[in-house]
């Protein structure tokens, strides 16, 4: 684990930000507090699913439409 001063992390921000991709940094002020950077997770949305391959046309699923919202709305 790499320790930079606090001014070290002000003179080479990108270079410790990259440093904390790979592990967790130490940040050291002078009245000797320490402080770790590590990086934050991304968030991913819970519809970024894989596509599903299908035969079915256009045509297939928009007559499923049809008959999905004919039976909900009763017609």
């Amino acid at each position: 684990m790499k320790v930079y001063t606090y001014s070290q992390v002000r003179q080479n921000l990108s270079e410790v930000l990259n440093r904390a991709k790979v592990e967790p940094v130490l940040v050291k002020r002078r009245g000797g507090d320490l402080f770790t950077i590590v990086p934050q997770k991304k968030k991913e949305s819970p519809f970024d699913v894989p596509g599903v391959k299908t035969n079915a046309s256009t045509g297939d699923i928009l007559e499923a439409i049809r008959e999905g919202r004919s039976k909900y709305l009763g017609e």
